[in-house]
C-alpha cells in the first residue's frame, strides 16, 4: 500500500499539486441559517479550490460552519439554510443555479457524503448492502452481482467483522464504530471524484482508525478522487490533508500547505488551537463504591454472547473510564447498568443493593440516580422538540418542577453549559454538533443523578469546545459529588478526565487500575496497541506507523 511505502497523502502532502485539474471552485460563497426569526449569515463570503486527487482539510470550533461549507460544497444545504450569493463550480457546472433535480444525478454517484452520524444516515428499514450498493446501481456501471462484490471488498477494507456477511445485517444490529465504517464504505462505493468527510472516524477507537484513514487515502489516491476532511482532530488532520483550511464564525482564518501550518501557524486563532492541552486530575483511592458489575455475562439473543465475567467497580465521586476497540463490549457495558440489556449472568449493585436486571422493573428513584449521555447526538433527541422541552422533561418527571421553576432551572443548566437563553426555543436541527452534545449533558444533569454514563460525549467536539466540556464535567464532580463511567476510544480524553481505567477486549476485561499503574509502561500487548495508535501531529505519522507494523507482521 501507498502510505506503508511513504507515498500516501500523509507523507507526499500535495496529490493536488502534482497535476491534478481543478475540481471545485468555490467563489465568495455566503449561505445562510434563519433562526431568531431572521436570516444571518452562516458562511460568509469564502473562497475554495480543490484538485482531482487532493485533500482538504476543514478545521475550526464547533459551529464555525465547516459541514455546512462541506455541504456547500455539493450545492446542498440543510434545512432552514440558504445558498445566497456566490459561485459554486463543479467539473464545468455551476451548482447553486443548477435545477434540484439535476443535482440529485451527482448525489451519491460523483459527489458522495460520509456523515458525523451514521445512525442518522441509514435507513433502518433496509440491509446495510442495500444500501451500500444503492448509489452503484443508480451510477449503472456495475450489475447488482458486481456492486455487492465491491460492496463486500470495501468492507474489507474498512476493517469490518465478517466483510461477506455483515452487509446482510440492518443497522440497528452492528455497533455505532462499525456502522461508521460501513457508511464510509457505501460513499466509496460508486467511486465519486469527491467525498465530503465530515468528521468520519469520531466513533472509532483508536486502533481502527488507523485502519479506516489508511484505507480512505488508499482510496482517495487509487481513484484520483479529491476530498474535504471536516474533522476537529488536528492529529487526524495532519495525516489525511495537503492543505488545511481554518474557519471560524463562518469566516475564513488562513489556509496553508499542511507541514506549513502545522509548523508554522499565522493567525492568532490557529495558534489557540495547535496550543490546546489535556486537564490535568489526579487520580485517587476511594473504597467506597458507588457501582459494582460482578461476574456480568451478557449476549444478544441466543447465540450472540458479547460479555464474559466482567467485573467493574467505580467508586464514589471518581471517574473510571472503560477503553477498548469497537466491539469490545463497552457500550454493551453500559446497556446492562441501565437495564437496557439484562445480564445473563452476575449482577449490578448501586449503593450496595442489587438492581432489578431490566429497566422496565426499576423504581421512578433508581432511574433517576443513573442517568446516561448517548454518543450519538442525532438520535438521542427528539427532532420535534425545543431544547426547552428536551432539558426540561426530566426536571418535571423526577423533580415535578413546573412553569417558572422549571424554566428558572432550564436557564440555569444552559448557563452550565455555556449557551445562553436563545437557545431555549431551537430545535436540534438548528444546533452545532457540539451544541447538541451539550443540551444531551444538560439534560443529564438536569435529573440530578448520582452517576452518570458518558458514551463517547465528547467525540464530536473540536479540541477547545471538548476542553470546555471536560472541565465542565470536572466542575460538576467537585460541585455536585457525581461519578461517572466514560466510555471512550480517546485515550487524550482518559488522561484527562480518568481516575481509574478499564481495559475491554472481545467483551473481558484485561487489565484495570488506577490511571498512574495503566498508563505507566511496560504495557501489556493490547494496552501497548492502543496506545501507539493514538494520532501524533506529524504528517508522517500514520505511514511511519504502518510501514513499522507491516514490518513486524501486525498488519
Amino acid at each position: 500500500m501507498s502510505a506503508a511505502n511513504g507515498t500516501g497523502a500523509g507523507a507526499g502532502k500535495g496529490a493536488g499539486k502534482n497535476g491534478g485539474d481543478v475540481l471545485l471552485r468555490m467563489t465568495d460563497v455566503v449561505i445562510d441559517g434563519f433562526s431568531d426569526e431572521r436570516w444571518h449569515e452562516i458562511i460568509k463570503g469564502v473562497n475554495l479550490t480543490l484538485r482531482r486527487g487532493e485533500v482538504l482539510g476543514l478545521i475550526g470550533e464547533s459551529g464555525a460552519g465547516k459541514s455546512t461549507l462541506g455541504l456547500g460544497a455539493m450545492g446542498f444545504v440543510r434545512p432552514g439554510c440558504r445558498l445566497t450569493s456566490g459561485e459554486i463550480m463543479f467539473d464545468g457546472m455551476e451548482l447553486r443555479q443548477m435545477p434540484e433535480r439535476e443535482k440529485q444525478k451527482l448525489w451519491g454517484t460523483r459527489m458522495a457524503y460520509v456523515a458525523q452520524s451514521a445512525a442518522a444516515a441509514f435507513n433502518p428499514a433496509h440491509r446495510l448492502i442495500d444500501q451500500t450498493i444503492e448509489a452503484s446501481l443508480r451510477k449503472g456501471d456495475l450489475s447488482p452481482k458486481e456492486a455487492e462484490a465491491r460492496a463486500i471488498d470495501l468492507y474489507r477494507a474498512m476493517q469490518l467483522p465478517d466483510p461477506a456477511e455483515i452487509g446482510y445485517r440492518y443497522p440497528h444490529q452492528v455497533s455505532g464504530g462499525q456502522l461508521q465504517r460501513a457508511m464510509t464504505a457505501m460513499a466509496m462505493a460508486a467511486h465519486p471524484d469527491l467525498i465530503v468527510f465530515d468528521e468520519p472516524t469520531t466513533a472509532l477507537d483508536v486502533t481502527t482508525q488507523v485502519e479506516v484513514l489508511a484505507s480512505m487515502r488508499e482510496a482517495v489516491e487509487q481513484f484520483n478522487t479529491a476530498a474535504i476532511y471536516i474533522t476537529h482532530d488536528l492529529a487526524v488532520v495532519a495525516q489525511m490533508a495537503d492543505r488545511i483550511k481554518v474557519l471560524r464564525y463562518g469566516e475564513e482564518m488562513e489556509e496553508a500547505e499542511t507541514r506549513k501550518m502545522l509548523k508554522a501557524p499565522e493567525h492568532p486563532y490557529t495558534k489557540s488551537l495547535w496550543s490546546v492541552r489535556s486537564i490535568a486530575k489526579e487520580p485517587e483511592t476511594n473504597e467506597d463504591y458507588i457501582l459494582q458489575i460482578e461476574g456480568v455475562d451478557a449476549a444478544y439473543g441466543k447465540g450472540l454472547k458479547i460479555l464474559h465475567d466482567v467485573n467493574i467497580a467505580v467508586p464514589r465521586g471518581r471517574t473510571v473510564a472503560i477503553v477498548g476497540e469497537s466491539g469490545s463490549g463497552k457500550s454493551t457495558t453500559a446497556r446492562v447498568i441501565t437495564g437496557l440489556l439484562p445480564p445473563s449472568a452476575g449482577r449490578v449493585l448501586f449503593n450496595g443493593t442489587p438492581l432489578p436486571a431490566a429497566l422496565k422493573q426499576r423504581r421512578k428513584e433508581q432511574l433517576q440516580k443513573i442517568q446516561m449521555i448517548y454518543q450519538m447526538a442525532d438520535t438521542a433527541m427528539n427532532p420535534r422538540h425545543s431544547v426547552a422541552e428536551i432539558i426540561g422533561r426530566p426536571l418535571e418527571f423526577y423533580l415535578g418542577l413546573r412553569g417558572r421553576a422549571k424554566e428558572a432551572r432550564v436557564l440555569e443548566l444552559l448557563q452550565m453549559i455555556e449557551l445562553d437563553e436563545s437557545f431555549m426555543d431551537r430545535l436540534p436541527s438548528e444546533l452545532s454538533g457540539g451544541q447538541k452534545q451539550r443540551i444531551c449533558i444538560a439534560r443529564a444533569v438536569a435529573a440530578e443523578p448520582e452517576l452518570i454514563i458518558c458514551d463517547e460525549v465528547t467525540s464530536a467536539l473540536d479540541q477547545i469546545v471538548q476542553e470546555g466540556i471536560l472541565k465542565l464535567l470536572l466542575k460538576l464532580q467537585q460541585d455536585l459529588g457525581v461519578s461517572y463511567i466514560f466510555i471512550t476510544h480517546d485515550i487524550a480524553t482518559v488522561q484527562a478526565i480518568s481516575d481509574e481505567i478499564v481495559v475491554m477486549l472481545q467483551g473481558r476485561v484485561v487489565e484495570q487500575g488506577l490511571k498512574t499503574e495503566i498508563m505507566h509502561p511496560p504495557y501489556p500487548e493490547y494496552t501497548e496497541l492502543l496506545l501507539s495508535s493514538v494520532p501524533e501531529m506529524d504528517p508522517d505519522w500514520l505511514s511511519n506507523l504502518l510501514a513499522a507494523r507491516t514490518g513486524t507482521g501486525d498488519l
